[in-house]
Order: C-alpha cells, then sequence, then structure tokens
C-alpha cells in the first residue's frame, strides 16, 4: 500500500495546481483504499510478480476518488470523511473537472499495461458504474422501490467498483477463467456487503462516528434496505411515515423514522443481508491457494461487517 500511495502521488503531478489540491484534498482524507488493497491481495494470492499492480491498484483508487467528487456534487453532501467535501471546500466545478480528470488519468494508466483484458473489465466497469448513478437518481424519493430494484443499484453503484478490483488482480496474476471469475464474485459479494452496512449506519451511528451527516440517505429521498424493510413490516402508519419522509426528503421525521426501523427490525434483516453476501465472498475463495494474501482476504468480511464508518 505504501508503494500504491507513492504512485498515487507520482500520478496527480499535474501543471495546474487546482486539480492537485482537490485530488489530494480527498484522497488524503482518510480513505480505507478498500479496493486498491483488494486488488493487491488477490494478485498476490494467485502468485503476480510483475509491477502492475500497484499501478492499478492506485488506478482504482482514482476512479473510486472521481466517483465520490461526482456523488457529493449531484447529492449536496457537505460532509465526508469527518470534514467538509470537496465541492464544500472548492465549489461543484472544480469538483467535477477534477472527477473528470482523475477518471481520465485512470484510463491512462490502464491503458500502459497493454493487456486487453484489463481494459475491457474496467471500461466495462465504468459504464455500469454510471449506468448504476443514473438509476440512483431515478429512483430518489420513490418510495416503491423493492429489495430487488435496491441491489440492482448497489452492485451497480458500488459493488462493481470492488468486482473489477479483484478480477484485474487475477487478471494480472494470469489466472485461469474459473479463479478470476470466482475473484470477481468475491468482489461483488463483498461490495454489495460493505453498501448494505453503510446504509444499516445512517440509522445506526453518528456523524462522529460515520464522517458524514446522519440521515443524509432520508435527506437525499434515498429508499435503502432498511426503509424498504420498515416498511413491510411495519404498521400501514409507520409504513405512511416512512413513505412520506422518503418522497418528501425530509429528516423532520428522522427520529419518528429511525425508531420504525429499529422497532420493526429492519436493522436485523438488513445486517443479515450483509451477512450472506459475506458468506457468499468467503465461498468465491474455495479454491483460492493457501496463504497469508488468502487468509486475508477471508478475513475481510468480518471486519466490514463489524465497522462503524
Amino acid at each position: 500500500m505504501a508503494a500504491v500511495d507513492e504512485v498515487i502521488a507520482a500520478r496527480l503531478t499535474t501543471n495546474v495546481p487546482l486539480i492537485g489540491q482537490v485530488a489530494r484534498y480527498i484522497i488524503s482524507a482518510g480513505g480505507k483504499r478498500l479496493r486498491p488493497a483488494m486488488l493487491l491481495l488477490v494478485a498476490n494470492a494467485l502468485g503476480y510478480q510483475g509491477r502492475f499492480h500497484h499501478e492499478m491498484a492506485a488506478m482504482m483508487e482514482f476512479i473510486h476518488t472521481a466517483t465520490l467528487l461526482h456523488d457529493d456534487v449531484v447529492d449536496e453532501s457537505t460532509m465526508r470523511r469527518g470534514r467538509p467535501t470537496a465541492n464544500e471546500s472548492f465549489g461543484n466545478p472544480a469538483s467535477v473537472l477534477v472527477g473528470d480528470f482523475l477518471h481520465s488519468r485512470a484510463f491512462e494508466m490502464m491503458v500502459e499495461t497493454g493487456n486487453i483484458r484489463v481494459m475491457q473489465v474496467v471500461a466495462a466497469a465504468t459504464n455500469i458504474i454510471a449506468e448504476g448513478e443514473v438509476q440512483q437518481l431515478l429512483n430518489m424519493h420513490d418510495a416503491s422501490l423493492d429489495e430487488a430494484g435496491y441491489l440492482q443499484v448497489i452492485r451497480s453503484k458500488t459493488a462493481k467498483l470492488f468486482e473489477a478490483s479483484t478480477q484485474v488482480g487475477a487478471i494480472l496474476a494470469g489466472a485461469p477463467e474459473g479463479l478470476e471469475q470466482a475473484a470477481a464474485t468475491y468482489g461483488q459479494a463483498l461490495g454489495t456487503a460493505f453498501q448494505i452496512i453503510d446504509d444499516v449506519l445512517d440509522y445506526d451511528g453518528s456523524a462522529g462516528e460515520m464522517g458524514k451527516n446522519v440521515g443524509d440517505d432520508l435527506r437525499e429521498g434515498k429508499s435503502t434496505l432498511p426503509l424498504i424493510v420498515a416498511m413491510q413490516r411495519g404498521t400501514p402508519e409507520q409504513a405512511q411515515t416512512v413513505r412520506s419522509a422518503i418522497e418528501q426528503g425530509s429528516t423532520e421525521q428522522l427520529a419518528d423514522v429511525v425508531a420504525i426501523v429499529r422497532s420493526t427490525g429492519a436493522m436485523d434483516v438488513a445486517r443479515q443481508a450483509a451477512h450472506d453476501e459475506a458468506r457468499r465472498a468467503l465461498l468465491a475463495l474455495a479454491n483460492f491457494p493457501d496463504n497469508a494474501y488468502t487468509a486475508a482476504l477471508r478475513e475481510l468480511p468480518e471486519q466490514l461487517l463489524a465497522r462503524r464508518s
């Protein structure tokens, strides 16, 4: 990861100071670097001996950071990772354009590998991520969204980059198709679990723990799994309270919505869904070589399920 950070610093070199300033602001904000770490772990678990895994890990972090910059503008977010968002500090135009720079720099790095399979996977992933973003926009304030629709969005918007990261790690290692697909499944399942837990924490955490404003999802009109389950399991009156809060994008009833989510057992149902995805991730590692890197991949799902931020 230290080598990845060196690549990130070198690749942020530009003649336009504002680009580096904004990019470094968000990249240095204490992110988990999960996607780069997962790419490195898979590549090493499958015996990769080259140098491109550091470049590709940095490339994934650039794509992730670009999506964060654009997301915060679209969602009008004011806090991320415990401090003001880039759009809050530098303005929307700078955030959007620096996000564009990071995307184009990531593709420049990807092309340098000369590996057409890597290019195919990452290009397809970025398209799917963009589709997920647009679908989420269309779903805003839609209280009729069901679990299948919710999962479709998070598997496109969030889990797809996890999946691409682990799949690229396997491709770099020259893994056979079966192991490559297993790596992709691991990433998709873990990314899905990660997002479900993130959505649970919006109603079960504090701003200090999470690094973002509590109730942001509700304010944005996002119908996430805890809310979907609460409407299914609650009384008609409770369901109407949650439905109105989603449709209006209002946090005035946040305390009532949190109480409903907790009293209906929606938290437990959502956490169980995340546990099921974590188990699916572990099953995908069944045929991986037995080494320290695979052991770390096996430990990761439990750590993500236990997170509070």
